[in-house]
């Protein structure tokens, strides 16, 4: 029985078990006080059931700080449409590159470029434009800014290029832009011998793939592209003053000027006699004082012979009918093309862009239309002065050259062009011109003729002449002329540059170059005399010959000048016509004449008589004689002033 109940006994206990349920020990342990000990309160029943959502989702989802199972799928992804990219580059660029980038230089530019980073892509990463294209795309679209067109440099829409195929497109298609954009930023859209044949600049522009591999290396494209414009203050103020002029309201269109006084026709009028057409004389030419005095003197006699030497007339002060006849036929309104001051700006801003990015210190600027020369050192205006420049048709030319001497008491050699343009065609009138004027014809074994003028009070160049040789042959230099100062408008030279205060431009540029020698004014005119006295100089100046019409002052304002040579008219004709297309492709112009030797048949000239030379060998014409019709008989004329009976000097 025993037995029997003790089996009983354990069939009972397992019965028990199996009826009590036991937990699942598969689920979370409960939990325990520790787990809540940090909690202020207890979770509501509808917390408890969000988070434990959150913990499913949590267990669904892969850690966030742990590799993903899919994240290298999507890298291999990039990879492969990178590396597809990239093949296309390869394929383009060695068959056909020509249909997407036209000019020669670019093209041999992305090449090397591109192969030399296996062709991988420059604004492409991951299968879409990358910061790098954005700050590009963004830069170009602004170019109006600098002056310059943002049509010229059109941008790829990546959003659309979906395939290999349109973004390896795209991405050439930015490169061209980017290069075109460095290259007319550095150089300019005009090439100068589009403009005027007087003008000559060493323009240097960036190579293709110097360009891009600036790019690859800066963080900033849009800033770095903008490193291509002219770094010089006088482009920066420009760029600021085009912005307040599109930004602000529209310019007020200049009003015509009405016409000039008209000075009536009668007898010779010369200083000390009285006339009433003197008052309107006086108001014709704006001469200083009283404007309704009928005393033709000093003042008025000034202005006359300032008149006539700009006409190309006999400037010997005297009112005539040739005078009075260009008095009143003169119509000397601006030759500006356009009433816009932001033409003009713009076209400024683009002969910036011919000049050396380096300048030089010192430096020297001259800008024609302003008539002014100044000298600069460390960035700063160290001298200014007033200059006389060449007349229309004898432009005073844009170049940057070095000056590397000064002469004191030069000769002048009369340029090849005033001999056979001027001084020939007057000794034909008077055998004897030169002789009364000072001036000395010799002629070479070769037959080449010289003109030249000695040292003297009288010189055409003064007591002074500053050197920085050129192809066009002028340099800057004294004159006996003071009166032509006095004008606000001074084209009246041959294209040299006459200085005001030469003798002080000497002082203020030895002082530069040379300042433990202590040269000065009293100094330099202690060494006038009759030889010729050079002051080398141990390290070069550079002078930059500019046509600025519009320039921003000391004073912040805009100021615009007359286009004289008519530079800004062609210019703005050239970017709003047809020749835009090929404006950067210069053209061929006629060789520089002035300088060509004159020559004649050795022996025709003989001294100042035009005869044989004195130790014979030939008989029969004369030089002038020759030169003039061959052995016809001498008939004395008259004797006719050359330029009022003063030498005409560049």
């Amino acid at each position: 029985m025993l037995s029997s109940h003790a089996g009983m006994a354990q069939q009972s206990e397992k019965q028990i078990e199996s009826a009590v349920p036991m937990p699942d020990t598969s689920l979370p342990p409960p939990l325990t006080a520790k787990d809540v000990e940090d909690t202020p309160s207890k979770a509501a029943p509808a917390d408890i059931a969000r988070n434990a959502t959150k913990q499913d989702a949590a267990a669904a989802e892969p850690s966030k700080t742990e590799p993903t199972v899919t994240a290298p799928a999507a890298t291999t992804t990039s990879a492969t449409a990178d590396n597809a990219i990239t093949d296309k580059l390869r394929e383009m660029i060695a068959g056909k590159l020509d249909r997407s980038v036209s000019r020669k230089a670019d093209r041999a530019g992305i090449e090397s470029f591109y192969s030399a980073r296996n062709y991988a892509p420059l604004w492409v990463s991951a299968g879409a434009a990358n910061e790098r294209a954005q700050s590009a795309i963004a830069y170009l679209a602004q170019a109006a800014a600098v002056g310059l067109d943002p049509n010229d440099y059109p941008t790829p829409d990546f959003k659309s290029a979906i395939t290999t195929d349109s973004l390896a497109e795209a991405e050439l298609k930015l490169t061209a832009s980017v290069l075109t954009f460095a290259r007319q930023a550095q150089i300019g859209r005009i090439h100068y011998s589009r403009v005027d044949a007087d003008i000559a600049f060493n323009l240097a522009a960036p190579e293709p793939a110097d360009v891009l591999a600036k790019l690859a290396d800066g963080t900033d494209a849009g800033k770095t592209l903008d490193s291509f414009n002219p770094p010089q203050p006088g482009f920066k103020a420009l760029k600021a003053k085009l912005a307040e002029l599109r930004n602000g309201p529209a310019p007020k269109i200049e009003e015509e000027k009405p016409a000039p006084v008209r000075v009536g026709e009668g007898k010779i009028l010369r200083p000390g006699m009285k006339d009433q057409r003197v008052v309107s004389l006086r108001k014709r030419l704006n001469v200083a004082g009283d404007k309704d005095n009928p005393l033709y003197d000093d003042a008025v006699r000034d202005a006359v012979k300032a008149f006539q030497t700009g006409a190309d007339l006999g400037a010997d002060g005297n009112l005539g009918t040739n005078t009075v006849r260009a008095l009143n036929g003169e119509r000397r309104a601006a030759s500006r093309p356009s009433a816009d001051p932001i033409d003009i700006i713009v076209v400024n801003m683009e002969r910036w862009r011919w000049l050396p990015r380096d300048l030089g210190n010192p430096h020297v600027i001259v800008n024609v239309p302003d008539y002014t020369l100044t000298l600069y050192n460390n960035g700063k205006v160290y001298w200014h002065t007033k200059i006389v420049a060449g007349k229309p048709g004898k432009a005073t030319p844009m170049i940057s050259a070095e000056m590397k001497f000064i002469t004191v008491n030069p000769t002048w050699n009369v340029p090849p062009s005033i001999i056979e343009n001027e001084y020939l065609p007057a000794l034909q009138e008077d055998p004897l011109a030169l002789d009364r004027i000072g001036l000395k014809l010799t002629q070479d074994a070769d037959g080449t003729i010289h003109v030249s003028q000695p040292p003297g009070a009288g010189n055409a160049l003064g007591r002074i002449r500053f050197n920085f040789p050129n192809k066009f042959l002028v340099y800057q230099h004294d004159t006996p002329d003071k009166h032509l100062f006095a004008r606000d408008k001074r084209a009246f030279s041959h294209g040299c540059m006459r200085v005001q205060n030469p003798l002080t431009y000497g002082e203020k540029l030895l002082s530069l170059v040379m300042p433990n020698e202590h040269y000065n004014e009293a100094r330099l005119e202690k060494m006038f005399g009759g030889s010729e006295i050079n002051i080398n100089f141990p390290k070069t100046v550079w002078v930059h010959l500019t046509y600025q019409t519009a320039f921003v002052d000391e004073n912040d304002k805009l100021q615009l000048r007359e286009d004289v040579y008519g530079r800004d008219a062609k210019m703005i004709s050239i970017l709003k016509g047809s020749e835009r297309r090929v404006a950067e492709i210069p053209i061929e112009r006629p060789a520089n004449m002035s300088s060509k030797p004159v020559r004649m048949p050795v022996g025709m000239y003989g001294g100042n008589n035009y005869g044989s030379y004195s130790g014979g060998g030939y008989s029969g014409p004369s030089f002038f004689d020759f030169l003039f019709g061959g052995a016809q008989p001498y008939r004395p004329r008259p004797p006719r002033p050359i330029n009022g009976g003063r030498v005409s000097s560049r």
